[in-house]
């Protein structure tokens, strides 16, 4: 017999909550407590072959039934943030990337098995999801993944792990899922278990949770981590709680650098990962790391490593962003060459040469690649077979990690309507830009930030000289310009050997690749799916 609903759920600490419920026990209405009888009778019914739940249990009156991929999740009624459908995105993408690392898993072991002439059987796949809330997405794990052979869904109230247990019996998982009641870090940083996966989910940051995460990980194990707070990661209001918490800072408020602050979002994080695993003689390698609505979501291996992580400086960078138009000049924290590790040289000066502005300086932060598109293969693969009725957001995880997986290498986007603002020119479509990047013998790629940004290797320089040229075709040399931009403007004319002769017409191989991509009907954002859907509030 479950035991009822408390009343006194009381607001949680980051501690103890997933994003994908948003605090929801906590947030149990008192109307809940006034059942004077739980009426819940659960008869547990192992799933049929096909994994379509037919859950035995008669609910009552205080509880609704929430079913998202293969799961039935019970959930009180007076409870309206309980479940948070826009995290399905999440939930669905986190399943084929652990399904995905187990491949790539097994692809390993079999070669070092060929080369070593030794056949040893893998173990089946642990999974340690953190803090677990209801445990829906521990019993989707359990019921999608036929890889797992042992979850455990971890909580600090008593209130939850009594929901995960309640929901792991509806499903039919309880020789599979196993709920634990304790402080997450706590738990992580004493369990003898090592984990293939653990999957950090909280409320708000994720960075108290790195170190001891990182404890319980096997070797070569995947850690997947959600920040929710957008606001201090990539928003310009909270300097000093970025720095708190991820140890760096973004680009600030300025328009001009406000607008990759998404990025520079994701490389703290993986500055925070790799400096916390680095301690250990650990290395990092990312495998997949997106900004997604008003979350960050990253999918990054940890081995032992001693030798991987001498490269660790030179992999950290501070950046110096311009507040007038957007140059990026980039500080290496280390410096290694020919295998031989040197101190780092100052860069740049304390005033744009193209504007006269002012550098913000953003990080530390990660250098290097974000992307491992072996493993973005693997799971657009699994994507490409999923059942459409169990995995609804499988045409956006199509869309958005075929756009990250195209991203170059190259540190930070910029967006092209800004800079036609900037030189108070006429808009430039993209595919002209694209054309004109091409024609030039550059590379240049979408984003999967936001909508209308680029990368491209080009000097930025030469970028702001693609822009004068545009505005001089449209508008004559002769227009007067008394912003930003009549300061670069005065550069190049001074520094005439800058200057393009861009093509903005004829397509090149370059702009033939972007403009392919562009045509395929793919969702990358999310369309405003209902009345309020960004992140819950926290349960009070």
């Amino acid at each position: 017999m479950i035991r009822r609903v408390i009343s006194s759920f009381v607001s949680r600490m980051s501690t103890s909550h997933a994003v994908s419920e948003s605090s929801n026990l906590a947030a149990t209405a008192t109307a809940a407590a006034t059942a004077s009888t739980p009426t819940t009778t659960v008869s547990p019914t192992p799933p049929p072959a096909d994994n379509k739940i037919s859950p035995t249990t008669t609910v009552s009156s205080e509880f609704n039934t929430v079913t998202e991929g293969k799961a039935t999740i019970l959930t009180p009624k007076a409870d309206e943030v309980f479940y948070n459908p826009i995290q399905q995105f999440n939930r669905d993408l986190s399943i084929m990337a652990i399904q995905a690392y187990d491949q790539l898993r097994h692809e390993a072991h079999e070669a070092t098995s060929n080369r070593n002439k030794k056949k040893k059987k893998l173990n089946g796949l642990k999974i340690l999801e953190s803090l677990s809330a209801s445990g829906l997405r521990s019993c989707r794990y359990g019921l999608e993944i036929p890889e797992a052979s042992r979850i455990v869904a971890n909580d600090l109230l008593p209130e939850a792990v009594e929901q995960i247990k309640q929901n792991v019996e509806h499903n039919g998982l309880a020789g599979k899922v196993a709920a634990n009641q304790g402080d997450a870090i706590k738990f992580m940083a004493s369990t003898d278990e090592k984990f293939h996966v653990v999957d950090l989910d909280p409320y708000g940051t994720a960075a108290p949770f790195i170190d001891s995460a990182i404890q319980c990980l096997e070797e070569d194990g995947m850690l997947l981590v959600t920040c929710t707070d957008a606001a201090v990661l990539a928003g310009s209001g909270y300097p000093e709680k970025c720095y708190a918490l991820y140890g760096g800072n973004n680009f600030g408020n300025t328009q001009i650098n406000n607008e990759t602050n998404h990025e520079a979002g994701v490389r703290l994080i993986l500055n925070l990962i790799a400096s916390t695993a680095a301690k250990y003689k650990k290395s990092v390698e990312p495998m997949l790391c997106l900004s997604i609505d008003y979350y960050f979501r990253l999918f990054v291996k940890v081995r032992t490593s001693p030798i991987a992580v001498k490269n660790h400086a030179s992999e950290t960078m501070l950046v110096y962003g311009c507040n007038g138009c957007g140059d990026k000049l980039f500080q290496p924290l280390g410096n290694r060459k020919d295998n031989k590790f040197n101190y780092p040289k100052m860069v740049g000066s304390h005033s744009c040469k193209y504007c006269e502005s002012s550098y913000n300086v953003a990080g530390p932060m990660y250098a290097g690649s974000l992307q491992l598109s072996a493993f973005i293969d693997k799971i657009l693969e699994i994507n490409a077979k999923a059942d459409r009725e169990v995995y609804s957001t499988t045409e956006r995880i199509r869309g958005m990690l075929t756009i990250a997986k195209n991203e170059l290498e190259h540190p930070f986007y910029f967006n092209v309507n800004q800079l036609c603002s900037l030189f108070k020119c006429p808009p430039l479509s993209l595919q002209k830009f694209v054309n004109a990047i091409g024609n030039l013998d550059h590379k240049c790629s979408l984003t999967h930030y936001k909508p209308n940004t680029v990368k491209t290797d080009m000097p930025w320089i030469k970028v702001l000289a693609i822009f004068k040229q545009w505005r001089e075709r449209e508008m004559g040399k002769d227009k007067e310009l008394n912003t930003v931009g009549a300061k670069v403007i005065a550069y190049l004319q001074q520094h005439p050997k800058h200057d393009t002769n861009a093509d903005f017409e004829s397509e090149s191989a370059e702009s033939k690749r972007i403009h392919e991509l562009r045509k395929v009907k793919m969702v990358r954002f999310q369309q405003n799916p209902r009345k309020n859907w960004g992140p819950q509030k926290r349960g009070k």
